[in-house]
C-alpha cells in the first residue's frame, strides 16, 4: 500500500475520466440495520495484528461455503444464481442449515466485460443483487474473480473438459493451439499439461496484449460499481476482493522458478490491484491474495507463499486453498482421513500468515460426494474443520490446549442450489447438456441442493457443517476446540472427548456435542459471540463458563453475562453471548446440547474442574 502519492492521484483522476462508476445518479440511500440485529453489529472489518477485527475492536472469524461453482456455468450467464429470489433462498439456508456468517462470492471477467473495454453493466446490477441477498441476511461477502483453466473458450466443443474466467476476446487474441491434456484422469491436470491453457496463462501473467492491463480496468470498474450501488451499512459487509484464483505461472520464463515467478510477476499484479481497489473506493478493505496454486500441495507442491513479498500489513489477507490431493487420488491415501490428519497443513497457514504480518482465509477447501473416493469425505471434512479451529489434533488437545493458535477462517467449496439439476450446454454443444453434480469437469461438491419440493437441503451430516465457532471474540483467542460428533455412516466420530481426567466434565457432556472456548478480555463493550447450531436449542444448551453458569441460557441483555439471541438477518440462526466488564482477564466457556437437565452440584462440580485446568494450562 505504499503506492506513491502522486500514483494514486493519477488513478483517481482515471477513474473521472474514463467513467469508471459506470453508474447514474446518487448513492442509495442508507439502509435501515439488518433484522435482529444489535448495537454492536454490522461494522467493516479490518486487518489488525494479524486478525480480522470488527469496529468494537473484537475478533472475527470468518465461516462459510463459495457461492457457487454455478458462476463458472453459461446456463445463468455467469452468476450464482437465476434470479435474485433464488439467491434469498440460498442466503437463509446457508446461515440456518450451513451455519455460515461468510461466502466468496463468485465473479466472472468473461460476463463482465464481454466485448473488450466495454463493462456490462447489465451483469454488475445482477451479481449486486445477488451479492446484496446474502448481505441482507447478515451474511459478510467476499468476492472473487474466479477463473480456472483461464477461458471455456480455449476449449471446442467436442472437448472432454472445460474451463471458466476470460473472455472470448482475450482467447482470440491469443492465436492459441488447438487445446489437449493428453493421458489426464484429473480437469486440474490441464493446468501443467495443457499446451493452450498453458500459454494464456502465460500471456496474461507477461501482460502480452494487455490482456492484464484489461482486467484490472474491468476489477476496478467492477469494484466502483459495487461500492456505489449498495448502501453503506451494506458494503460494511463486504471484507475485501480475490483478485484472482488459483493463479499459475503456465510456463517459466529461463531460469526462473515458482517462488521467483511469485516475486517478479504474481506479487507486482497484485500491487496494481490493490492500487486499482483504493481508486474505487476500497481503501480500508484488504485484497484477499492467493499464492501460486500449488504452494501447499501435498501431492504436485511448488515453493511459494509469496515468501519474497516481506510483510503484508493490514492492507492485504493471505488466502489459500487446500484440497487432500492424496485423499482425492484415491491412490496415495487407503483409507479414512483421522484425527490431527491436516493439523500440520493448516498450521502451515497460519505460519505463513504470521510472518507476513497479517491474517489468514482458507477460501476454498472440500473433497468430491460423488465418485470412487466420495467415501472419504466425512473424514476427510471433519479433518479439515478440526484443522480450521485449532492446530492440536483432538488426542492431544487437553493435555496441550494452548498450542491451539488462531481460530482460521475458512470458507468451504461449495454452496450450489442447483446441484443435480443443471442445464449446461458444455463448451456450448448442444449435444452435451450436463445435468449431474456440479455441470462441471466432472464435480460434485456442494453441500447442498433442492429437493423435489424446491427446498435447500443439506448434502452432508449437519453436525459437520452446522458448526459452533467464535464468530467474534471481545479480546484475544487463547484456545477453542469443537467436537462436532459427526458421522461417517452409522459410525460416530468422536476425536476429542473429554478426558476422564476431568470427571465432571465428561459425565456434563456425555455424548453431546460441545466446544471449549478461551480467551483474554479487550477493552471493548461489546460480547463474545459463538454461532449455535441447530442442534444446540435454548432448551437443551448448558453453558459453564467463569462469567456464569446456565442451563438454557436467557435471553440476551447487556446485562446478563451468558445470554442467546437472533443472529443478525433475520434468518433464525442463533448465537451466545457472553459479556465481560474487564480487560486482560482470562475467560473461557464450555457450551454443550445435552438432552437432559444437569443437577445444581453437577454444573458446580464442572465449573470448578474447569477453572482448575484453565488455571493449570494458561496461568
Amino acid at each position: 500500500m505504499d503506492m506513491p502519492n502522486k500514483r494514486a492521484r493519477l488513478l483517481v483522476v482515471l477513474v473521472v475520466l474514463c467513467g469508471f462508476l459506470t453508474v447514474a445518479g446518487a448513492r442509495p440511500a442508507p439502509a435501515d440495520a439488518l433484522t435482529d440485529s444489535l448495537s454492536f453489529d454490522d461494522t467493516p472489518l479490518t486487518v489488525q495484528n494479524g486478525r480480522f477485527v470488527d469496529g468494537n475492536g473484537r475478533e472475527v472469524v470468518l465461516r462459510g461455503y463459495n457461492v457457487s461453482g454455478e458462476t463458472k456455468l453459461a446456463e445463468n450467464k455467469g452468476l450464482p444464481f437465476a434470479s435474485v429470489a433464488d439467491a434469498k433462498k440460498s442466503a437463509t439456508a446457508l446461515r440456518t442449515l450451513g451455519g455460515g456468517n461468510s461466502v466468496r462470492f463468485l465473479l466472472s471477467w468473461a460476463y463482465a466485460e464481454p466485448v473488450k473495454g466495454q463493462v456490462d453493466t447489465t451483469y454488475l446490477a445482477n451479481a449486486t443483487a445477488q451479492m446484496r441477498a446474502f448481505l441482507d441476511a447478515g451474511i459478510r461477502v467476499y468476492p472473487d474473480f474466479h477463473q480456472d483453466l483461464y477461458s471455456r473458450w480455449l476449449f471446442n466443443s467436442g472437448s472432454w473438459y472445460t474451463g471458466d474466467g476470460a473472455p472470448a476476446w482475450a482467447v482470440a487474441l491469443g492465436n492459441y493451439p488447438a487445446e489437449s491434456c493428453g493421458i489426464c484422469l484429473l480437469w486440474g491436470q490441464n493446468i501443467t499439461q495443457n499446451g493452450a491453457v498453458k500459454a494464456a496463462q502465460y500471456d496474461f501473467w507477461h501482460n502480452n496484449h494487455g490482456l492484464q492491463d484489461s482486467f484490472l480496468v474491468t476489477a476496478q470498474k467492477t469494484m466502483a460499481y459495487l461500492k456505489a450501488n449498495l448502501a453503506t451499512e451494506e458494503f460494511a459487509g463486504v471484507v475485501g476482493f480475490d483478485p484472482y484464483n488459483e493463479p499459475y505461472a503456465g510456463t517459466y520464463d529461463s531460469g526462473q522458478n515458482s517462488r521467483t515467478w511469485e516475486r517478479d510477476l504474481l506479487w507486482p499484479f497484485y500491487v496494481k490491484f490493490r492500487a486499482r481497489m483504493d481508486a474505487a473506493g476500497w481503501t480500508d478493505k484488504p485484497a484477499m491474495v492467493e499464492p501460486n496454486l500449488f504452494w501447499n500441495g501435498n501431492v504436485s507442491k511448488e515453493e511459494g507463499g509469496l515468501l519474497d513479498a516481506g510483510t503484508l500489513g493490514s492492507g492485504y489477507v493471505f488466502n489459500t486453498h487446500f484440497y487432500d490431493q492424496k485423499a482425492i487420488s484415491g491412490i496415495l491415501m487407503w483409507g479414512n482421513a483421522s484425527d490431527g490428519q491436516y493439523v500440520t497443513d493448516f498450521g502451515t497457514v497460519r505460519d505463513r500468515a504470521t510472518a507476513a504480518g497479517t491474517t489468514a482465509v482458507v477460501s476454498e477447501f472440500g473433497h468430491p460426494l460423488n465418485g470412487s473416493t466420495a467415501g472419504k469425505a466425512p473424514t476427510v471434512l471433519k479433518a479439515m474443520y478440526q484443522a480450521l479451529d485449532s492446530r492440536v489434533k483432538g488426542a492431544n488437545w487437553w493435555s496441550a490446549p494452548a498450542g491451539s493458535g488462531p481460530v482460521l477462517s475458512g470458507t468451504q467449496w461449495q454452496w450450489d442450489l442447483y446441484n443435480g439439476r443443471h442445464h449446461e450446454l458444455m463448451n456450448d454443444n448442444p449435444d452435451k447438456v450436463l445435468t449431474s453434480g456440479d455441470a462441471w469437469n466432472d464435480e460434485d461438491l456442494s453441500a447442498v441442493k433442492l429437493d423435489d419440493s424446491g427446498t435447500p437441503v443439506l448434502r452432508q451430516d449437519a453436525r459437520l457443517l452446522d458448526r459452533i465457532y467464535p464468530s467474534a471474540t471481545a479480546g484475544t483467542t487463547l484456545a477453542f476446540t469443537y467436537e462436532d460428533r459427526s458421522r461417517d455412516g452409522s459410525t460416530t466420530l468422536t476425536w476429542n472427548p473429554v478426558p476422564s481426567s476431568l470427571p465432571n466434565m465428561s459425565s456434563l457432556v456425555g455424548t453431546g456435542q460441545y466446544s471449549v472456548l478461551v480467551w483474554r478480555s479487550g477493552s471493548g463493550s461489546a460480547p463474545t459471540e459463538l454461532h449455535l447450531p441447530a442442534s444446540f436449542p435454548n432448551s437443551t444448551t448448558t453453558v459453564v463458563s467463569d462469567l456464569g453458569t446456565v442451563y438454557g441460557p436467557p435471553a440476551y441483555g447487556s446485562s446478563t453475562p451468558v445470554g442467546a439471541a437472533p443472529e443478525p438477518g433475520g434468518t433464525g440462526s442463533r448465537r451466545l453471548l457472553l459479556t465481560d466488564s474487564d480487560s486482560g482477564v482470562l475467560h473461557y466457556a464450555l457450551v454443550t446440547n445435552r438432552t437432559t437437565a444437569p443437577s445444581a452440584s453437577l454444573l458446580s462440580a464442572a465449573r470448578s474442574e474447569l477453572a482448575t485446568w484453565v488455571a493449570q494450562k494458561f496461568g
